[in-house]
C-alpha cells in the first residue's frame, strides 16, 4: 500500500509539472540564466605592508617588523631582508603568517647606521622599512 502511495503521488507532482500548473514555482528566477550576472573574481594579489616598533635601536637591542599579509596563506613564513650594498640579504629572522594575516618578527640588528629593512615572502616583498642602529 506505501508503494502504490508512493506511486500515486509521484505522479500527481509529474501532471502538476508538466501542465504548467507549478512550473513557475520550481523555475529559477530569468535573472540567474542571463550571462551578465556572473561575476568571475580573481584572487588578491599577494601584499606585504612592514611597520618596524622602533625607528632607532642601539646595537642588537631587539625590536620587531609587524604587518599584513593579504593574498598569502595563512601559516606561510615571511622572512626579514636587509640591503647591504646592492643586494637583498634574508635574515634569519622569520615568523608565520596567522589566520588573519597579521605576523610579527623579531630582529636584533649589529650593522650601525641606517638600515634598510623589508619582508618577504615568496617572490611577494614589502615596501622598504628603516631602522637606524646606533
Amino acid at each position: 500500500m506505501n508503494r502504490a502511495l508512493r506511486f500515486a503521488t509521484v505522479g500527481v507532482v509529474a501532471v502538476a509539472l508538466l501542465g504548467g500548473g507549478a512550473a513557475g514555482a520550481f523555475a529559477a528566477p530569468a535573472h540567474l540564466h542571463s550571462p551578465a550576472s556572473v561575476v568571475a573574481t580573481a584572487p588578491a594579489k599577494p601584499a606585504l605592508t612592514a611597520k618596524a616598533s622602533a625607528t632607532s635601536v642601539q646595537a642588537w637591542q631587539e625590536f620587531r617588523v609587524s604587518g599584513v599579509a593579504t593574498g598569502i596563506k595563512a601559516g606561510t613564513k615571511v622572512t626579514v631582508q636587509q640591503k647591504q650594498g646592492a643586494k637583498w640579504v634574508s635574515l634569519p629572522a622569520q615568523a608565520p603568517v596567522n589566520t588573519k594575516g597579521a605576523y610579527s618578527v623579531r630582529v636584533k640588528l649589529g650593522i650601525k647606521g641606517v638600515n634598510h629593512l623589508r619582508i618577504g615572502a615568496g617572490t611577494t616583498v614589502s615596501p622598504e622599512v628603516t631602522v637606524t642602529v646606533r
